[in-house]
C-alpha cells in the first residue's frame, strides 16, 4: 500500500535528506586511490552518527553488515566495504547511503570517478547523471511512474547505454522500502499516478554493455553480466502541488 506524506512529515525527511546530502558529499570528496571501502564505511557512520538522532539507515538492514553499499566498477550495486578493498587510479565507485532521521528515511547515491578515468567511463557518469535529472524532472504531480522511467530510459538509450532493468527505485519513508516500485524504464501515462505526498526514492541503474545482471557469491554484490562498468545515482524525491522536491540535495 502506497503511504502519503504530509507536509510535516516530508519537512522531517527533508532534514534527514540535508544531513544524507552532506554524507555523500563529504564521501565523494574523500574518494581517492589508495584507501579502501572499508575507509568510506568508517567516514559514513561517524559523520552520519554525529549528527542528533541521525543513524546509518543500512547497518543491519536486512544484515546488511555496513552503512553504505560500495561499487566498483562492474558492480551495479550492493558491494559490501572491505578492509583489503583498495581503490586504484581509473575505478568508478559507486556510494549508496541511506540515513534514518526521527523515524524516517532517505536515500542517496552517487558515482564518483578514482582520478582519471577513460572516455566511456566519463560519459556513463554523466548520461547517468543526466538520466536521474530527467526523472526528477517527471516526477510531476498528475503524471505516472511509468513517465519517470521512460524520461530515464530515453536519456540512456539515446547515449548507447543500458538501464538496468532486475533493480528498481522505490516509495520510501517510514520504511525503507515502500510501495511503489519505480522502475528506470517504461511508458509514459502507465503505472501508478503521482500524487501529493507521494515520496519515492529515483535511483537509474545504467551500464555501459548489457543490461543484464548476476549475483555473487556473498548474495550481496550485483553485478554486470558482462564485466562492463555500470554507474548509479540516486536521490529521494517527494511530489508536491509545486513540483517534484528533491529531500536529499545539497544545498
Amino acid at each position: 500500500m502506497i503511504q502519503l506524506k504530509s507536509p510535516r512529515e516530508i519537512d522531517v525527511m527533508a532534514e534527514g535528506g540535508r544531513i544524507l546530502a552532506e554524507t555523500v558529499a563529504m564521501l565523494a570528496e574523500a574518494v581517492k586511490p589508495g584507501m579502501t571501502t572499508a575507509d568510506l564505511d568508517r567516514l559514513a557512520e561517524d559523520f552520519i552518527r554525529s549528527h542528533e538522532g541521525a543513524v546509518p539507515a543500512f547497518k543491519g538492514l536486512y544484515d546488511f553488515p555496513a552503512s553504505v553499499c560500495t561499487s566498483i566498477n562492474d558492480e551495479i550495486v550492493h558491494g559490501i566495504p572491505s578492509r583489503t578493498r583498495q581503490l586504484v587510479e581509473g575505478d568508478l565507485v559507486s556510494i549508496d547511503v541511506g540515513v534514518r532521521y526521527k523515524g524516517y528515511y532517505t536515500d542517496s547515491a552517487t558515482t564518483v570517478a578514482v582520478g582519471e578515468v577513460d572516455e566511456t567511463s566519463q560519459r556513463l557518469l554523466d548520461v547517468t547523471q543526466r538520466a536521474l535529472e530527467a526523472g526528477i524532472a517527471a516526477a510531476q504531480l498528475g503524471n505516472h511512474i511509468g513517465d519517470i522511467g521512460a524520461a530515464v530510459q530515453g536519456v540512456v538509450e539515446e547515449a548507447g547505454f543500458s538501464v538496468v532493468r532486475d533493480l528498481v527505485g522505490h516509495g520510501i519513508g517510514v520504511a525503507f522500502h515502500e510501495e511503489p516500485q519505480v522502475p528506470n524504464y517504461g511508458k509514459p501515462k502507465r503505472r501508478e499516478r503521482l500524487t501529493v505526498g507521494l515520496t519515492i526514492a529515483i535511483e537509474p541503474m545504467v551500464n555501459a554493455g548489457s543490461a543484464k545482471t548476476r549475483t555473487m557469491p556473498d548474495r550481496w554484490t550485483i553485478k554486470t553480466i558482462d564485466g562492463s562498468r555500470s554507474a548509479h545515482f540516486e536521490h529521494t524525491v517527494a511530489i508536491t502541488e509545486h513540483g517534484p522536491r528533491v529531500l536529499t540535495r545539497r544545498a
